[in-house]
């Protein structure tokens, strides 16, 4: 593995313990204390939001260390502007998937204050996705930015995937 991929994954590895960790997995935890979950098909239904949330999470975190050759950090930005594997669908898979997980949470201790947690966080990072991180990417990537932000939805996936 060259010494450029290696140091991107150890700093995708950094920044995914601190940012989704801390925004899906402490301060859920936080709020709710993990404790007494919902059973049944709800219990099913926050379970599958949880792990889907986490597997889609890690995907696109990988996605940014092989395609673009960064991390998803803003102070070690890719490369290469990533569009492959669920940006195919999505300009915002990894936020999308951390708000599953929250949710899924939300759901499975049936608790208002993660509830509110969720829409602080969509609020949160739709505004720096609006305020700062298109901009910026715009600017990092041109054209190529602009074409993949008219073809690729933010918030919602396309039918069929972007192979642009």
């Amino acid at each position: 593995m060259p010494r450029s991929t290696r140091r991107a994954l150890a700093g995708a590895l950094v920044f995914f313990a601190v940012a989704p960790g801390t925004t899906a997995g402490l301060v859920p935890w936080l709020l709710t204390g993990w404790h007494r979950p919902v059973s049944g098909a709800t219990q099913w239904v926050a379970v599958t939001l949880i792990l889907g949330g986490f597997a889609a999470t890690a995907a696109a975190f990988v996605q940014f260390v092989v395609e673009g050759r960064g991390t998803p950090a803003p102070v070690a930005p890719t490369e290469v502007l990533v569009v492959g594997g669920l940006y195919r669908w999505t300009r915002n898979p990894m936020y999308q998937a951390v708000a599953a997980m929250i949710g899924g949470q939300a759901l499975l201790f049936s608790s208002r204050s993660a509830l509110a947690w969720l829409a602080i966080f969509m609020l949160a990072v739709w505004t720096f996705v609006t305020v700062h991180e298109q901009p910026v990417l715009r600017r990092r990537y041109g054209y190529a930015y602009c074409r993949y932000q008219e073809a690729v939805p933010g918030w919602h996936p396309r039918l069929r995937p972007w192979r642009g």
